[in-house]
């Protein structure tokens, strides 16, 4: 049964971002996806200019609080 894992390529090697117990000399297959990127389907740059402007101004109306837990860059890794 296939199972998902993400890894980072790193100096020559795939490092899995969690634990996963496999046999010693276990073949896998690696299906690389590229990062994508999708812009907002916005064509207009009035409107585009709009939407970020409205977009910095709910910003600037919600900061972050100053006594907000910093998250470090464990905590942020997809957990599987």
């Amino acid at each position: 049964m296939p199972q998902a894992r993400k890894a980072i390529y790193y100096n020559g090697a795939f490092v899995l971002q969690t634990a996963f117990e496999l046999p010693e000399g276990t073949e896998v297959e690696l299906l690389i996806q590229p990062l994508q990127v999708i812009s907002p389907p916005i064509s207009s740059t009035e409107t585009k200019r709009e939407f970020l402007k409205s977009l910095v101004e709910r910003m600037q109306h919600n900061p972050i609080p100053l006594n907000a837990p910093q998250f470090t860059r464990e905590m942020l890794h997809e957990r599987s």
